[in-house]
């Protein structure tokens, strides 16, 4: 780990003396280029000059107690126990800084949701978590956007496609991909037996084109009228546009915009997001002797949370994790699980460092 530490400190040095160079300075995508490097190290660098500075006050704590002073001594013994304990906890937080960061942190996301078993009350679940997502996103001051919705005539949802905008984005949402399940009596159900229903989440990093490439050639684009609200003139034009990944056999659509060209480019961002996702299905499988993330694998069939309404409580699967606050969560308050299945993702990590 020491290697590694001197190696992010030169660094360091080499963008300080790079950002005080005048031919740097002169060019502004270099100046940009460096000094975001430059300041993503520094808080790394600060902990590892804290960590030298710790084991060298721990050497010269020791050198001390090798003295006759008795009374020094006795002090020196009581300084180095307190510095052995913070020795521990520095190592730890340094390991998790060296970490390697997910690529895919800070892109927007695709955020879909599915009807699952259960009829229309599965439908109203989807509803349900569509709608804690949207609050969630709220508290993030993230924006969130239809790209296309499948809606019932009792409020239900069978199928929401959204575009979720905003600064960390993927790094908070990418744990909630898998099914869902909600256990709760129905509003229609007389006898008031408890329901089981289910709903799938997929949460797909939005990327660009150079991340994905797609022929224009593998393409079949065709428009239809929009259906469903939207104020005058939504079912007369042809500004609906569903796409079709000959090669693939995907297909997505997008009829929320009343401008066909903005519809094609909303089911082009879902395209490209879901092309991605089926490449790094087929990367993971090349890595099956690889360790897949503990959190889950962020397959849509892994159930992954129960949602029990007659207890108030929710339940994470994966990480054993349970809390009676249903209410709270399924207004948005999402943070303290997010947290936890990330600190549960780092740990694992660690372990393999």
């Amino acid at each position: 780990m020491l290697d590694k530490l001197s190696g992010i400190e030169r660094k360091y040095d080499e963008l300080t003396e790079m950002l005080s160079d005048p031919r740097v300075l002169a060019v502004p995508s270099d100046l940009h280029k460096y000094s975001k490097e430059h300041s993503e190290l520094h808080h790394v660098v600060e902990k590892i000059r804290e960590y030298r500075k710790l084991i060298e006050d721990m050497a010269n704590t020791e050198e001390l107690l090798r003295g006759s002073d008795p009374e020094m001594k006795e002090l020196a013994q009581a300084e180095l126990e307190e510095l052995k304990k913070r020795r521990p906890l520095l190592e730890s937080t340094l390991k998790l800084m060296l970490l390697p960061s997910d690529p895919m942190d800070q892109k927007n996301v695709i955020l879909e949701i599915r009807a699952g078993t259960g009829g229309e009350e599965a439908a109203l679940f989807a509803a349900t978590l569509f709608r804690m997502y949207t609050k969630y996103a709220e508290s993030k001051r993230w924006k969130v956007e239809i790209i296309n919705m499948n809606a019932t005539g009792l409020g239900g949802i069978k199928e929401v496609v959204a575009s979720i905008q905003g600064k960390g984005v993927y790094s908070r949402l990418k744990y909630e991909s898998g099914t869902h399940r909600v256990q709760r009596v129905p509003a229609t159900e007389a006898s008031g037996r408890i329901h089981t229903s289910a709903a799938t989440v997929a949460v797909l990093p939005e990327v660009e084109d150079v991340d994905v490439k797609i022929e224009e050639k593998d393409l079949r684009v065709d428009t239809f009228c929009a259906s469903g609200p939207g104020g005058q003139g939504v079912n007369t034009t042809y500004s609906a546009v569903r796409i079709v990944h000959v090669p693939t056999g995907l297909i997505v659509q997008c009829q929320d915009e009343r401008s066909q060209i903005k519809n094609k480019d909303k089911a082009m961002k879902v395209l490209r997001a879901r092309l991605y996702e089926v490449e790094l299905e087929r990367q993971e499988k090349e890595r099956s002797l690889q360790r897949k993330s503990q959190v889950g694998s962020g397959d849509r069939s892994e159930r992954i949370r129960t949602y029990n309404y007659p207890q108030n409580r929710i339940t994470d699967h994966r990480i054993g994790l349970t809390l009676h606050k249903l209410e709270q969560v399924l207004e948005g308050a999402l943070d303290e699980i997010i947290d936890d299945l990330n600190s549960h993702d780092n740990a694992e990590r660690l372990k393999e460092l």
